[in-house]
């Protein structure tokens, strides 16, 4: 039985229309519009303001748009996978959310959690579903309305986080598609990036949430340390198992989380600044859904036969890599 790849034919994303700026950051915490830019290459990021809608509304609109551009519709899909930190509910999943509001009637799904990583994990997820002959077609989707966890008086996170959706349908490939991925995990038992509160460890209780430990918290430089060397690392890994050079590859796809990472990770692997999408200045982190931001962004650019490594560091503590060759 020779082995299947997965490739991607459609990508769709949604980013709410509000905008949180820098200079409004200003008036909310000890900020300033220079600070941020010069540190993390922020400029503004998009907030999802409507307290009725959550990760699923924003996945449902990246998963519709997805479904359109490949021509296949809902209800042709086998699997759905969706990586988030921010689910609607612990239970049930985002995904079947999404499953119902889309109509993929034929469809399972669940949620993977893996932070900034999600959407790499998911993505390796999906495509073994396609090369093991189990699924033909899989939806997808990295999905963080990061707004509801994030806390507007901590300056040191605060400035980091957007929300956004983005997604992409999967399907057997005749030729490119997903050729190998590399994930690492470091349990993160020092806590340097965890949200204390909400799960069977600390429910919830006046205590929690009077003490705003329900928000993420990081510590910043431990965590910029561990995602410079992760992130760099594993994109030269993934590269040099695959015998490729700076010059093979087209794109380097980064989980947008800071510039100084992405520009670390880049110098790292041998590319110059104009082979790296980077959207970080308009959008933020918005954890699972960057990477696809990234790919939605810059689809018209990309080529068949365009070599892309895809690289992300987030909590848990996890990293990984994904080869891919663009064949849409």
């Amino acid at each position: 039985m020779s082995l299947k790849r997965a490739k991607i034919t459609g990508v769709g994303r949604y980013v709410p229309e509000y905008v949180l700026t820098n200079a409004e950051l200003e008036t909310l915490v000890d900020t300033n519009d220079e600070w941020i830019r010069s540190r993390t290459g922020i400029s503004e990021r998009r907030i999802l303001k409507d307290p009725e809608k959550a990760t699923a509304f924003m996945a449902e609109k990246a998963s519709r748009e997805a479904l359109e551009e490949a021509g296949v519709d809902a209800s042709e899909i086998d699997a759905i996978v969706i990586a988030t930190v921010t689910p609607d509910y612990i239970f049930p999943a985002t995904a079947a959310l999404v499953q119902k509001r889309i109509g993929a009637t034929k469809a399972y799904g669940f949620d993977l959690s893996a932070a900034c990583s999600g959407f790499l994990y998911a993505l390796s997820t999906g495509g073994m579903m396609i090369e093991s002959g189990r699924a033909k077609k899989v939806l997808v989707v990295g999905a963080d309305k990061m707004s509801a966890i994030v806390d507007y008086t901590d300056r040191t996170t605060c400035i980091l986080f957007g929300d956004a959706a983005g997604a992409v349908v999967l399907e057997e490939a005749d030729s490119g598609g997903l050729i190998d991925f590399v994930h690492h995990t470091e349990g993160d038992e020092d806590c340097m990036l965890y949200q204390p509160a909400g799960g069977s460890l600390r429910p919830a209780s006046i205590e929690t949430v009077q003490n705003r430990m329900h928000s993420l918290r990081q510590d910043g430089r431990s965590v910029f340390k561990k995602a410079t060397e992760g992130m760099a690392d594993v994109s030269l890994e993934i590269m040099e198992r695959n015998n490729l050079k700076g010059d093979d590859v087209a794109w380097l796809v980064p989980h947008q989380a800071n510039l100084r990472i992405i520009n670390a990770t880049a110098r790292r692997v041998g590319l110059s600044t104009d082979k790296v999408m980077v959207n970080i200045d308009k959008y933020g982190n918005t954890t699972a859904a960057t990477i696809p931001l990234c790919l939605y962004d810059w689809k018209d650019k990309l080529k068949n036969g365009d070599k892309l490594i895809l690289s992300a560091f987030g909590g848990g503590l996890t990293w990984g890599a994904v080869y891919l060759e663009w064949n849409k």
